[in-house]
């Protein structure tokens, strides 16, 4: 059985972009490792995020008009897995069981499959690509994450069959930029 080796983080959705990003920088003492209009991302410790904020005014200008229902809701919550190895295997296990993921991207320091619950609560299982946090957080700051802080769809039967013929970690993590993917294009394929 392959089980996550950590909690890795949590993504919140906000209409109230400014006031969280404040809140989670006093209360949690968290670091912003990146920010741009949609997004921002924090960490308290070397991980290169533990939380994450969704500006839902960034993504319809008219959201702070509206009901605040989905203010303040919790986007997914990620688990890390100890390999790219044991990801896939794991993907492998939960497709056998009908358990298919919804999004397979690859965010540069991420590889990663978002699948929903029962109760629709998005969960992402992945794996890091670097070797330290410190890796990871570099990335963050340079040019192909400023362009694509999202990430890159992948198959993951592909690289299931990479791994099962022989194909190291380190081909399997690399990361190739590409257009960016977003989660509604994901599941509409």
């Amino acid at each position: 059985m392959v089980k996550p080796i950590q909690l890795a983080h949590f993504v919140f959705q906000t209409r109230r972009f400014p006031e969280m990003l404040k809140w989670y920088q006093d209360v949690l003492e968290a670091d912003v490792r990146f920010q741009n209009p949609l997004l921002a991302f924090l960490s308290f410790d070397e991980e290169h995020h533990r939380i994450a904020l969704i500006d839902l005014c960034a993504v319809d200008p008219d959201a702070e008009q509206k009901l605040s229902s989905a203010s303040g809701t919790v986007e997914h919550v990620a688990f890390t897995y100890a390999s790219i190895a044991d990801l896939l295997e794991n993907y492998a296990r939960l497709k056998k069981m009908g358990i298919e993921p919804h999004w397979c991207v690859h965010h540069g320091m991420t590889i990663s499959m978002y699948y929903g619950d029962p109760d629709g609560n998005h969960i992402e299982l992945q794996v890091d690509t670097f070797d330290t946090a410190d890796q990871a957080n570099e990335f963050m700051l340079g040019e192909a994450f400023t362009k694509n802080p999202i990430g890159v769809d992948y198959d993951p039967d592909e690289l299931l069959e990479k791994l099962r013929n022989g194909a190291d970690a380190a081909t399997l993590l690399q990361y190739h930029e590409g257009p960016a993917s977003t989660p509604q294009q994901s599941a509409n394929r």
